[in-house]
């Protein structure tokens, strides 16, 4: 059972978990922000590209690295340095520690620690220890099997995942900040990859590359993003980043079948458009927060220890994990992983699926991206 919309999930909680907050409802949202981060994170993490992924790392524009921005996740080319097992015993696990046992990592990176699983077993996703010239230093903690994994990653990233939730708010006609919204999300994937995208006479949408020569590659927009991601040629992949929107509707805003201005403001602009339906949401909350079953009842308590009156951390966000939470998730996406897949409407390209999106992002993560960026 769940839910029926977006705005009844936000009065629930506003009036249930938020009653002590000053703007009970304005809190719900931030909440219900949270936790389109945290359902992304943890599709990716069912993908198995967990050892891809950065966290709101600064994403410099095209050519242009005076600019940068900070987007939810990044997937970056990488490459494999050492990984270790550990018990809960050893918590606290700091980067100093797996310093001293690992003769991977450089010997020149930073002496400060810094703090992977803390002693009370919070978690820090996908975290970077050093950085290098031109790449960094993620840790990765499996929390299912008790082992991390170190790796190094280049500093541009194959592709970027942003999320969403703008809208009209519950009782209001208009919300001019969602549009505002919009238009930044619009800004940032129109800016950050070497494929540009160009308006033609009659509406049609096309794509440009300028090739180190000087000269362009001007096709029809998906033709040659295909041509991109198929391509093992360095001109073409050099700085080509794949830009994914996840939104979600805003109680009120609109359906995927419905779009308004906003949503088709985003649609033009990233790559991949993908709508996290109400039902998607209301399953989320209802599974894990409201009715949670015996085994997914850690991440409950995780939510309820990060949101009331008296917290000390916020324990469940896309970078601090409560670590048996963390472990509640990953189960519980890997067990329902078609039925999470279901949450999702693809919004552009129309005509393509979610898992047309897995195999482009598969491809990319198979790319000798130490060749292109030599």
């Amino acid at each position: 059972m769940s839910c029926e919309s977006v705005d009844k999930l936000q009065n629930l909680l506003a009036d249930n978990v938020f009653c002590y907050a000053t703007d009970k409802k304005k809190a719900a949202g931030r909440a219900l922000g949270t936790f389109i981060e945290i359902i992304t994170y943890y599709l990716l993490k069912s993908w198995r590209l967990e050892s891809f992924i950065a966290i709101e790392r600064p994403l410099p524009e095209y050519a242009n690295e005076t600019i940068t921005h900070n987007v939810e996740f990044t997937l970056h080319g990488n490459s494999f340095l050492c990984s270790g097992e550990y018990t809960q015993n050893d918590f606290p696990i700091s980067s100093n520690r797996l310093r001293s046992k690992h003769n991977e990592i450089s010997s020149e990176a930073p002496k400060k620690s810094i703090m992977l699983v803390s002693k009370d077993g919070i978690i820090r996703n996908a975290c970077t220890i050093y950085e290098n010239p031109d790449s960094f230093v993620n840790v990765y903690i499996n929390s299912t099997d008790s082992t991390y994994g170190i790796y190094e990653l280049f500093d541009r990233p194959f592709a970027m995942f942003e999320c969403k939730r703008v809208g009209v708010e519950e009782g209001t006609r208009k919300g001019p900040q969602t549009i505002e919204k919009a238009k930044q999300g619009s800004y940032v994937a129109k800016t950050v990859s070497s494929l540009q995208k160009i308006r033609n006479n009659d509406g049609s949408l096309g794509g440009l590359i300028n090739l180190p020569d000087g000269t362009y590659n001007i096709k029809e927009y998906y033709t040659l993003l295909d041509e991109v991601i198929k391509s093992n040629e360095k001109q073409l992949l050099n700085n080509f980043i794949l830009t994914v929107g996840v939104v979600s509707n805003h109680g009120n805003w609109f359906t995927s079948d419905t779009p308004n201005k906003e949503l088709r403001v985003l649609a033009q602009s990233y790559d991949w458009l993908i709508f996290l339906t109400d039902k998607g949401i209301s399953e989320f909350i209802t599974d894990l927060l409201i009715k949670p079953a015996e085994e997914y009842k850690d991440v409950k308590i995780a939510f309820n220890k990060s949101y009331n009156a008296e917290k000390k951390q916020n324990v469940f966000t896309k970078v601090n994990m409560d670590y048996s939470a963390d472990i509640a998730l990953d189960h519980y996406f890997s067990e329902n992983s078609k039925r999470i897949e279901t949450w999702f409407n693809v919004i552009a390209p129309r005509e393509k699926s979610l898992d047309f999106l897995k195999e482009e992002i598969f491809t990319l993560t198979k790319k000798d991206w130490a060749g292109v960026y030599k």
